[in-house]
């Protein structure tokens, strides 16, 4: 057996804003796992200035990683502790290395074209114009739940697209989520999170920067607003360490990106951890192609989660990989009449 990787740089059809900056591109690498007979394929999905892996050794890491393959997948996971996003191209390649059909990991009624995930409809900050055309595109095709990034622009020019919406659309016609990406500080954020309640909000991710346990702890426990910690997990490998977070934090909610957090395994780890807390999950994308996007929809489907999960970036891109996934009344759907256009 032997392994090598390549890197891809996916284009953004347009710029796509968030608190953090503006994205133009996203860095991501193959893994290639083959022998003789059979080939399998995994995608690191790293972000830049996000990831907790985003470290100048990583091409390093992903060298040393394909030259140690024949280690085998339990102890590579190990030697990879420190970067999540290997560990899941790792556990994509092997699954893919070992499967019938090297793009069905976790076969189910969602690979057979039987069921569909539902998704949310993500929008990107931008201006006022331009994020109240994104929310008519999203709901005249049909989606349910739309997320909405904040805090780039004039918070009240936010509230004011937010109440625009609730005008138009009920609690029951229309679930809004927000996410802060931690742009609030904690002396603003409660007065924040008031306001923003108004507006009869699912919930909001990382209202406040990661690492400030104790003010995210009061914020929690005095929200009017549900809260799900994101960057929050980031980082955090050790299982007791997961649950001094959930234990001190008590959210209402935690967003799993399987990239950031150790893949399938670490994924597992958090669902545990949560559901013994009774704190409500979803599985988000981040931003990976198509490559990583089926392995992690297929993954979430049969996880069976009833909230609407964050996995409609594959048309983001003009250069993603053409893949069976498609987006249709606001849901992911695989179309195994559908070919895979992806030589490796």
């Amino acid at each position: 057996m032997k392994a090598t990787y390549y890197k891809h740089i996916l284009q953004f059809k347009q710029p796509s804003g968030t608190s953090r900056g503006v994205l133009k591109t996203k860095e991501t690498w193959f893994i290639i796992i083959e022998d003789e007979s059979k080939r399998g394929i995994g995608e690191c999905g790293i972000l830049r200035g996000l990831s907790i892996d985003d470290r100048p050794d990583y091409e390093a890491q992903l060298k040393k990683t394909c030259d140690n393959i024949n280690m085998g997948f339990d102890w590579l996971y190990i030697l990879n502790i420190e970067f999540p996003s290997i560990q899941i191209g790792l556990e994509m390649a092997f699954k893919s290395f070992e499967a019938e059909n090297k793009f069905i990991l976790f076969p189910s009624k969602f690979t057979n074209s039987e069921d569909s995930i539902s998704i949310n409809g993500l929008i990107w900050m931008g201006s006022k114009g331009f994020m109240k055309q994104q929310i008519e595109d999203k709901i005249s095709s049909g989606f349910s739940c739309i997320k909405l990034k904040i805090g780039a622009i004039d918070f009240q020019t936010e509230l004011d697209i937010l109440k625009e919406i609730r005008q138009n659309f009920s609690e029951s016609d229309i679930e809004l989520r927000v996410d802060a990406n931690g742009a609030f500080t904690p002396n603003d954020a409660l007065e924040k999170l008031k306001r923003l309640s108004d507006f009869k909000l699912h919930s909001i991710e990382q209202p406040i920067k990661a690492g400030q346990f104790e003010n995210m702890a009061k914020l929690c426990q005095n929200t009017p607003l549900p809260i799900a910690l994101d960057e929050e997990l980031i980082g955090v490998f050790d299982t007791i360490k997961k649950q001094k977070i959930l234990d001190t934090i008590n959210p209402q909610y935690i967003i799993l990106k399987p990239s950031f957090i150790g893949g399938f395994k670490g994924t597992d780890d958090w669902i545990t951890l949560a559901e013994k807390q009774n704190i409500g999950w979803w599985i988000t994308s981040a931003l990976e192609s198509n490559v990583g996007l089926n392995a992690i929809a297929q993954y979430t489907y049969i996880k069976q989660s009833t909230l609407p999960q964050g996995l409609g970036t594959g048309s983001l891109f003009t250069n993603n990989i053409m893949s069976p996934l498609q987006v249709k009344n606001g849901t992911l759907q695989y179309n195994k009449l559908t070919n895979w256009e992806f030589n490796f």
